[in-house]
């Protein structure tokens, strides 16, 4: 009698100490998305934004640190203008870390 009274409080303690462990789950999962995932986003979509907005004539500096300007712009690529002599190379538009010109329309 005593052992069916324990493995029926066994039971009902189990119950409850698994749906307390799906909501600390739910909650650990749902403070990782604010805290890390949803931020992120924002980066990269403000980071996208910046370089769709790239126009002839803006100083940028790209992910290999080099200091340029924007002579030409194609669909997934720039021309850029750097250096005391010039040189002119083609970078992807993934490649621009910074914009460094201001707009006054942004």
């Amino acid at each position: 009698m005593q052992f069916a009274m324990n493995a029926a409080a066994g039971q009902t303690g189990g119950k409850g100490g698994m749906i307390l462990m799906i909501v600390y789950l739910v909650v650990i999962v749902a403070v990782f998305y604010f805290l890390m995932i949803r931020p992120q986003k924002k980066r990269q979509k403000k980071e996208e934004e910046m370089r769709s907005n790239v126009q002839v004539g803006d100083e940028i500096i790209t992910i290999a640190g080099v200091y340029g300007r924007v002579v030409a712009v194609k669909e997934d690529s720039f021309i850029l203008e750097s250096g005391p002599d010039r040189s002119k190379q083609r970078i992807a538009r993934w490649a621009i870390q910074q914009n460094l010109t201001v707009h006054e329309d942004q």
